[in-house]
């Protein structure tokens, strides 16, 4: 997916999520392997509800590959898990 479509596709809608995608996609994207870009792209076909709970750490993906770009997301934006 083309860059542009990427940043459009990173604005949700959902606050939460805006502030989660469109500063990993702006500073961490382009450092991505192809695998994990291809990754990247699958996570923005998710339902917003279910990002939502996986950026929250309230549950995981089921996908391998979605459980690990997850993963990446939550540790470059910095999102720890609730004490």
């Amino acid at each position: 997916m083309e860059y542009n479509r990427l940043v459009w596709a990173s604005r949700r809608g959902m606050l939460e999520l805006d502030l989660v995608l469109q500063p990993f996609l702006e500073n961490h994207y382009a450092a991505l392997d192809a695998a994990d870009k291809e990754r990247f792209c699958n996570l923005l076909e998710e339902e917003d509800q279910d990002l939502f709970l996986w950026f929250m750490r309230r549950g995981d993906p089921e996908d391998p590959d979605l459980r690990h770009i997850v993963q990446v997301i939550r540790d470059h934006t910095g999102i720890q898990p609730d004490a």
